[in-house]
């Protein structure tokens, strides 16, 4: 989804992946390297050639999709920090195992599922053993220690459930029907792992190909002609590009790294401090996970889950993603008026009319968006969406080498010359299928953390169907809220985040789906609003102390205090961390209900979202709020954001009433710059 490997900021700040709290990535050398990206390659174009073309057997594609994924993963991720230009023995070793188990499913699909109703033979308790281990080292590799650590105690609780006390307790598993069962459909291989092969694979892929197409230089340069010459404009810049990148990308860690080394140095250059301008790219990219179209991998699990249209879904997105970013560029707004802060010179922005010129390259998500609205499937969508971007980019190279001429080959290559029409389509055509090339190579890199963590996400799933754990933390719900339902949903919360630390984000959606959402649902709460309550406090784990992975990621390139940048985040997301709550009281905020409630709901949360903005900040207008004055537009923000006709009136005449006030008592100094 974004540039592989380390990228470090300037001024010698930290090296940070851009995959959340991964080993070394391999710089593979020599004919290694080749092996590996052409083998990357060729597991992305099976991918597609499933989705697309020929179907496979369902469990087939899902061992094929985790173990070749593995045998790649443990070739580009060493086990340590060092990584190195070679592949060592054990790691070959390694690779053995995942090809076999791949070759069992392959070569005895119709065999292993009839055993699934008749007892496993031992070929089966090996590969189901043997795989679940793999898996272990192969997430601990890409996405660090605590996803693998929470794998290996819900696998210990299959066999010590007698032994533990109250709601924890059960009768125990015995090993057989415990390997099968977390390994199988209901578990490494489920719902999580299918959703990973098809969703995921196809729109992973898709971030990838515009990446190589420059559609996310366009973007960043769009946002900045937008906003950058306004007041304390690179940060508002920042928001901009968050929201229009996080439309691609599924991880918040990848959206600070892509992202980040452009707009952190630019926020320090007019005047934020360290921390400030690392919390604002943290909290923007975090935001990329709730944006639809794509809203971050985990989404796709919940439209499967739900078993409803990802069209939904992503509608339901929609306006809470439309507060956050909101409430983001405010807090810029108000921050740079307290400072000072200036945007950057006009004449360092890009230009309207170069911008309109390339228009095309957001053709391709312009593309996918039209074709989700009007019904088409996600894979037909991305896959049109791909199809475009091939498009552009052979016709842009088709173009520049009919009128510029084809590109030098060196720092010391002659000025490039107009080709010939037959020289010009040859040129073109080899330069395009070599971006393809990379985009599928690359693609490839992208979903090795993505597989590993919804395949112990399955171990999970897998261990809490066979304990029925599940049900009785739904039991624990139900009986908090008997004495208090608001009190269940700050418990649900405080489950989803802290399920969420140090987990990427789809797999902390998965656990925290399987864990919280039935609780919610045995409550009385919707479906769709109890899965998008834990999605949002999954993601926003990315920003919340103690284990902020996208602010620790951002305070890493920014050389900040980790704690302060973690703060300040949270205080830039604070109205998301309210959202949820109000789209239970009443889901108008998902865009459930008759439009006027929708857009009445949409505007006074909008106005509460400024109040609480202001409140936080200490600012408003043009001056500073004293203590009981903030402590007012706090409680008026909240009174306004809360879907009810009383509160919003409420709230209404309270905000009337502080804006006169503030004009009186600080009116407006001196011109700036516009918002």
């Amino acid at each position: 989804m974004t540039h592989s490997g380390a990228v470090q900021a300037a001024g010698g700040a930290t090296p940070v992946d851009d995959l959340e709290f991964a080993n070394s990535r391999r710089a593979l050398a020599g004919w290694q390297g080749r092996l590996w990206a052409a083998a990357g390659a060729a597991f992305i174009a099976w991918h597609l050639w499933v989705l697309l073309v020929a179907p496979a057997d369902p469990t087939v594609s899902r061992a094929a999709h985790v173990f070749l994924g593995a045998a790649l993963g443990f070739a580009l991720f060493a086990p340590g920090r060092r990584g190195g230009p070679r592949i060592p023995w054990y790691d070959w070793a390694l690779m053995l195992p995942c090809l076999l188990i791949v070759a069992h499913y392959a070569l005895d699909a119709d065999g292993i599922e009839m055993r699934s109703f008749m007892g496993p033979n031992w070929q089966d308790l090996a590969a189901a053993g043997v795989g679940i281990v793999l898996v272990l080292e192969f997430t601990r590799r890409t996405a660090g220690l605590v996803m693998p650590a929470i794998g290996v105690v819900f696998l210990a609780y299959c066999f010590i459930g007698p032994w533990m006390p109250g709601p924890l307790y059960h009768r125990g598993v015995e090993l057989a029907p415990a390997l099968i069962e977390v390994f199988g459909n209901n578990g490494v291989l489920g719902t999580v792992v299918q959703v990973s092969a098809t969703f995921i694979a196809m729109f992973v892929t898709f971030a990838a190909f515009l990446q190589v197409s420059n559609a996310g230089a366009y973007f960043n340069d769009l946002a900045l002609a937008a906003v950058g010459w306004a007041r304390g404009g690179p940060a508002k810049v920042t928001v901009i590009s968050g929201l229009l990148f996080g439309t691609i990308s599924g991880s918040a860690v990848a959206n600070v790294v892509a992202s980040g080394m452009f707009t952190i140095p630019m926020m320090r250059r007019v005047g934020y401090d360290r921390a400030t301008a690392a919390a604002v790219e943290a909290t923007s990219s975090t935001g990329g996970q709730i944006t639809p179209p794509v809203m971050g991998a985990g989404a796709f699990i919940m439209a499967e889950v739900l078993g409803v249209p990802y069209t939904e879904i992503a509608l339901a997105g929609l306006i809470p993603a439309l507060l956050f970013y909101a409430a983001n560029y405010i807090h810029c707004d108000l921050n740079a008026r307290k400072a000072g802060i200036r945007g950057l010179p006009r004449e360092e922005l890009p230009r309207w009319l170069g911008l309109a010129r390339r228009a095309y390259m957001a053709a391709p998500l312009v593309l996918l968006i039209w074709m989700l609205v009007i019904g088409f499937s996600p894979f037909r969508a991305a896959a049109w969406g791909i199809g475009a971007t091939i498009a552009i980019m052979l016709g842009t190279a088709l173009a520049h080498r009919l009128l510029l001429g084809a590109p030098p080959e060196g720092p010391s290559a002659a000025p490039a010359r107009r080709q010939g029409p037959v020289a010009a389509v040859i040129g073109a055509v080899a330069e395009t299928a070599g971006a393809i090339y990379g985009a599928l190579s690359g693609s490839a890199r992208e979903m090795m953390q993505l597989i590993a963590v919804c395949a112990t996400a399955g171990i999970v799933a897998g261990v809490i169907g066979l304990t029925g754990v599940g049900g009785r933390f739904a039991s624990l719900l139900l009986e908090i809220a008997g004495a208090s339902a608001f009190l269940a949903m700050l418990f649900a919360m405080g489950v989803a985040i802290i399920l969420g630390m140090g987990v990427p984000t789809t797999a902390a959606y998965a656990i925290a789906a399987a864990v919280v959402a039935p609780g919610l649902t045995r409550m009385g709460v919707e479906p769709l609003v109890a899965h998008m309550f834990v999605f949002y406090y999954a993601t926003l784990s990315a920003i919340t102390p103690p284990v902020a992975l996208a602010s620790f990621a951002a305070a890493g390139m920014a050389g900040a205090d980790l704690w302060r940048t973690s703060m300040i985040a949270v205080k830039l997301g604070l109205a998301t961390f309210i959202v949820p709550f109000l789209f239970w009281v009443s889901p108008a905020l998902l865009a459930q209900g008759p439009l006027p409630g929708i857009l009445l709901a949409v505007a006074t949360a909008l106005a509460g979202v400024w109040m609480l903005a202001c409140a936080t900040e200490g600012w408003m207008l043009n001056g500073p709020l004293p203590w009981p004055l903030r402590l007012a537009a706090g409680l008026l923000g909240l009174s306004l954001m809360v879907p009810e006709g009383y509160t919003d009136l409420l709230g209404l005449a309270g905000m009337a009433a502080l804006v006169l006030y503030q004009r009186r008592i600080h009116p407006a100094a001196r011109t700036e710059p516009a918002a």
